[in-house]
């Protein structure tokens, strides 16, 4: 019974995952799909480029909450213990299914974006400090140099470093996890890291809207 209610609860954390927040939004207020300008891609990102910052913002924070909310579905299975590894395994499962339906939704031909926010709203849920600790970097380094993918590259990467050398995690899935999604956030960002060494890449416009 309780492999029948993780596998339905997998399920559902792909699926909320999948929500195609940018592209509804996007469509729903300005009649444009994101995926048709910017960079291509049904992310934050990109929502924010071709469509200004009050609606990145709106798409931002529904990106998050998907993570926190994947991860949240444990609460529904009463037979596994807060605080225990079985309990952060779980949620590090629901919480991956997000990010993988964030990437590749099934509502838009699974053409989605790089899951960066998702996985974000996921360590929020799994330890709020360590989320705060990359977001922190990020901010530091957005504000920096107004590149939203070196910022996330490097938060990614910090991510495991942070886990292991300043919070003193010992799960073995959870630093396996942290150096998983650094190579991720990597590998979707390969694009990316190809203009950022050639100085092409594009700079966020920070506080401005588009008409």
């Amino acid at each position: 019974m309780e492999i029948i209610l993780v596998f339905s609860m997998a399920v559902a954390s792909y699926l909320i995952g999948s929500l195609p927040s940018s592209v509804w939004v996007g469509k729903a207020y300005h009649g444009l799909d994101v995926r048709d300008f910017g960079s291509g891609n049904a992310g934050a990102t990109n929502t924010f480029r071709v469509l200004g910052t009050p609606t990145g913002i709106v798409v931002l924070f529904l990106d998050v909450i998907k993570g926190v909310t994947a991860t949240s579905l444990i609460h529904y299975i009463p037979s596994v213990q807060w605080g225990t590894e079985q309990f952060v395994n779980l949620q590090l499962l629901f919480g991956l299914m997000a990010v993988i339906g964030h990437i590749f939704p099934i509502y838009v031909d699974f053409k989605g974006g790089k899951g960066i926010a998702t996985l974000f709203g996921m360590l929020i849920g799994i330890h709020y400090a360590l989320a705060l600790a990359c977001v922190g970097l990020f901010l530091i380094v957005l504000l920096s140099t107004k590149y939203v993918s070196l910022s996330s590259i490097l938060a990614a990467v910090a991510f495991p470093i942070f886990t292991i050398f300043v919070f003193k995690r010992d799960e073995p899935l959870f630093i396996a996890f942290g150096i998983a999604a650094a190579v991720l956030v990597i590998l979707t960002h390969k694009k990316n890291i190809t203009r950022l060494i050639q100085g092409e890449e594009s700079k966020a416009n920070l506080f401005k809207s588009k008409s």
